[in-house]
C-alpha cells in the first residue's frame, strides 16, 4: 500500500524562496563532507519552536498541522542539525516540495503579520 500524501504545511521562513541552500564547516571542501538534507517543514518547525519561541500547539497553527506533528518535525529537525554539527557534515535546505505560502493578512497586508490576523475574519 501506498503511503498517504502528505499534507500541505503553511511555511513562511526566509529560506523558502531558495532552490536550495548549504551551510558547510569552513575549510572544508564540499566533496569531502556527507551532507545532511533538512527539509522546509522540519526547518520551520524548528525556526517556529526554537527561535521564535512559540508552543508546538501553536506552531501547529502557524503551519496548519497537529502538535503531533510539528512534535516529529522539530525532532527531526534537531537531530539533523546536531549530526551537522557534532560530526562536521554539510547541512542542506532542501527545496519546496509540500509547503504553501500563508494567508495574507487582510487587516495588515502582509503575509507575516506578527499579530496573526491572517486567520481572523474582517
Amino acid at each position: 500500500m501506498a503511503p498517504r500524501p502528505k499534507k500541505n504545511r503553511i511555511c513562511n521562513c526566509q529560506l523558502r524562496e531558495c532552490h536550495k541552500k548549504l551551510f558547510k564547516p569552513a575549510g572544508s571542501r564540499l566533496s569531502d563532507l556527507e551532507v545532511v538534507c533538512l527539509d522546509h517543514d522540519e526547518l520551520e518547525a524548528f525556526i517556529l519552536c526554537d527561535d521564535r519561541e512559540l508552543n508546538q500547539e501553536d506552531a501547529g497553527r502557524h503551519m496548519g498541522v497537529s502538535r503531533g506533528t510539528v512534535q516529529r518535525l522539530l525532532a527531526r529537525a534537531r537531530k539533523k542539525v546536531a549530526s551537522a554539527l557534532a560530526e562536521g557534515k554539510a547541512l542542506s535546505i532542501a527545496p519546496v516540495r509540500h509547503a504553501v505560502s500563508p494567508p495574507t493578512c487582510t487587516v495588515h497586508d502582509t503575509s507575516s503579520c506578527s499579530q496573526d490576523c491572517a486567520s481572523d475574519t474582517v
